[in-house]
């Protein structure tokens, strides 16, 4: 059933985008100019505006997440890891919205101050919205991964304790090779939930439309405004195309599309990589 709604609701959504695509063709995901009330329909800004705020969060994130989850699961007594479990989940569970005013009222503010010799122009970046995810994410990154290494048998590291192993050598040599398809799935769930948040990434990024970089492996555009997909979703142009030409609701819901095959495709990687570990 839950199958069968699945594809219904992407057989949609590819049927409401047919216009956009016949009017663009590739250059849909290839263009990188976006002018509406021009019928110019590029989102490869877009993309790379989601692809870099989701990054710049799994660079901060994933070091100290990683770190977290062995410390609970290979150090902290049993009652203080659950103690320490349910914090963490709690954090998991804080509206986005209040993660955003938390990016107004503190990161902006200091990505601006941090980065004011370089002449940037605001605190509304594509970094400040990937410092923001980063902890956003964070929560996701240690529950799991302190699930893929308590999935190791406990008899495991005792015989390698009583073969001499210390602690340190056990969690090297035992623990994380046989946890890390499980830390990888962490990390890629927590990278598709990145792509997807949306209200967070709005608040901070300054949604400017058409920023794309000659070289999108250059450091100085993320100190930049930006767009992603989700920050364009989630603005008044969805509102206008819904009520406006054929073409542009095409084009709203083309978005749509893309970010749902980018965060299925990451999640479902990350489910495998998961599930084999269990294998």
């Amino acid at each position: 059933m839950a199958v069968c709604f699945f594809a219904a609701f992407v057989c949609s959504f590819a049927w409401q985008m047919l216009p956009v695509w016949k009017h663009e063709g590739s250059g849909y995901v290839t263009g990188g100019t976006w002018f509406y009330r021009t019928k110019q329909f590029g989102c490869l800004p877009m993309i790379y505006g989601t692809m870099a705020v989701a990054g710049v969060a799994l660079v901060l994130a994933a070091p100290l997440g990683l770190g977290a989850a062995l410390f609970t699961a290979e150090y902290l007594p049993r009652r203080t890891r659950v103690g320490v479990k349910v914090l963490i989940e709690i954090l998991a569970g804080i509206p986005s919205v209040i993660y955003g005013l938390l990016g107004v009222l503190l990161v902006r503010e200091w990505v601006y101050r941090v980065f004011a010799s370089l002449d940037i122009l605001s605190g509304d970046t594509l970094f400040t919205g990937g410092i923001l995810l980063a902890v956003m994410i964070l929560p996701t990154i240690v529950t799991l991964g302190d699930d893929a290494l308590r999935a190791v048998p406990g008899s495991q590291r005792r015989a390698a304790r009583a073969l001499g192993l210390t602690k340190a050598e056990t969690i090297l040599l035992i623990s994380l090779p046989q946890s890390i398809r499980g830390l990888l799935s962490a990390l890629l769930l927590a990278l598709g939930r990145a792509f997807g948040e949306t209200i967070a990434t709005f608040l901070v990024v300054g949604r400017q439309d058409n920023h794309q970089p000659e070289n999108w492996f250059s450091l100085r555009p993320l100190l930049e405004a930006g767009e992603t997909l989700t920050t364009k979703l989630g603005g008044s142009e969805t509102n206008i195309a819904y009520g406006g030409s054929q073409l542009h609701w095409a084009a709203i819901v083309g978005l749509g599309f893309v970010l749902l095959v980018m965060v299925g495709t990451i999640t479902a990687i990350g489910i495998w990589q998961g599930k084999a570990q269990h294998a």
